[in-house]
C-alpha cells in the first residue's frame, strides 16, 4: 500500500511535454510531509514548501525556471533541537532535446527528443537539499556563531608552546627554517 502512496503522491510532479506547443507554461505545486515521504530519503522528513515553475519549451529545449519558498524542518547540530530552516530559492535547468539522456551539469541535461513526460519532484527535492546550509543551527545559535566568527576574523592563529624563540630555532628541521626565511622576507 505505501509504495501506491508514494506513486500517487509524486505523480501530480508529472508534466506532460510531449506534443506541448512552442510557449510558456506556469506551474505551482504545494509540497509537504507527504511529499518528502515519498521520496525515501532521510535529509528531510517535514516541510512545507511552495514551488513556482515557469516552462518554456522551444524546438530544441525546455527551459524550467523554479521559484520554491517555504520552510523545512532540520534538527540542530548543536542542540539536537527541531526547527524549520526557511527556504528562497530560484534556479534554472535547460532540458535539451538529444538522442539519449544524460546530466552534461547541474543545470543542463539531454533528454531523448520522444520523452512523453518529465518528473520535477527530484528536481525540487535537489534544489532544496543543496540550499541547505551545511551547519545547521538553530536560530537562537546564529547570533552567538556570527559573534565567534567575527572575533576570528578568518585569521588563523599559531601559538606556540615554548616563549623562547632559540629553543624553537634549535628545534626546527632544517629545510623548515628555509622556508621560513622566505616567509620573513
Amino acid at each position: 500500500m505505501e509504495g501506491s502512496d508514494t506513486v500517487n503522491e509524486l505523480k501530480q510532479y508529472e508534466i506532460p511535454i510531449f506534443g506541448l506547443e512552442n510557449k510558456r507554461y506556469e506551474y505551482d505545486f504545494e509540497s509537504g510531509d507527504a511529499f518528502f515521504g515519498a521520496l525515501e530519503q532521510e535529509m528531510i522528513t517535514k516541510g512545507n514548501v511552495h514551488t513556482h515553475l515557469t516552462l518554456s519549451k522551444s524546438e530544441t529545449m525546455i527551459r524550467l525556471d523554479f521559484q520554491i519558498s517555504g520552510t523545512v524542518e532540520q534538527t540542530c547540530d548543536r542542540s539536537l533541537d527541531l526547527y524549520d530552516e526557511p527556504i528562497d530559492i530560484e534556479r534554472l535547468l535547460l532540458l535539451k532535446f538529444s538522442d539519449h539522456n544524460e546530466e552534461l551539469t547541474d543545470e543542463i541535461e539531454l533528454i531523448e527528443r520522444n520523452t512523453h513526460s518529465i518528473n520535477v519532484a527530484r528536481y525540487i527535492f535537489e534544489f532544496i537539499a543543496t540550499s541547505l546550509p551545511m551547519k545547521k543551527l538553530h536560530p537562537r545559535f546564529r547570533d552567538e556563531d556570527e559573534q565567534d566568527d567575527e572575533e576570528s576574523d578568518g585569521k588563523l592563529i599559531y601559538t606556540s608552546e615554548t616563549d623562547n624563540e632559540s629553543t624553537e630555532d634549535e628545534s626546527i628541521d632544517p629545510r623548515w627554517a628555509a622556508l621560513r626565511k622566505l616567509n620573513d622576507n
